[in-house]
């Protein structure tokens, strides 16, 4: 692929900045509440901060509450087992409730095979050591 040019370039760092405050409030929030999983969005906005701004990015590594989870992913891959029971329940009940509602077939199926998809996806992510617990 080509670089994108000075033109794609100048939308694309405000766009990602925005994405990146979007899943970072995402993230806080999926923190508080049990049922949304928030390290999800603390990924994704380390990810769009790096695109957009350093420094932001760096805030979010080296915050004391939302960075560990971010930079454990960044350098292992690990999902905690306690985060990997979270987000699969979540996934499971989010199935359950679209189950009882009056959602077209092709929608069950459809969310279904993703929601295996993204549980199998999780479900096989090493988990950290002891050490890689502790540490930040």
């Amino acid at each position: 692929m080509s670089e994108p040019s000075r033109q794609q370039r100048r939308w694309h760092r405000p766009l990602f900045l925005a994405a990146g405050w979007l899943c970072t409030l995402l993230g806080i929030i999926g923190l508080i509440l049990p049922v949304m999983p928030g390290t999800v969005f603390l990924i994704a906005a380390a990810w769009c901060f790096s695109r957009s701004s350093p420094r932001f990015e760096s805030w979010l590594v080296n915050h004391h509450r939302l960075g560990p989870q971010v930079v454990r992913w960044q350098q292992t891959g690990a999902i905690a087992r306690r985060a990997k029971y979270v987000a699969c329940g979540s996934m499971l009940m989010s199935f359950v409730i679209l189950a009882v509602t009056d959602a077209p077939p092709i929608a069950l199926w459809l969310s279904g095979a993703g929601l295996i998809a993204a549980g199998t996806y999780v479900a096989s992510r090493p988990e950290p050591t002891e050490d890689e617990i502790t540490r930040p």
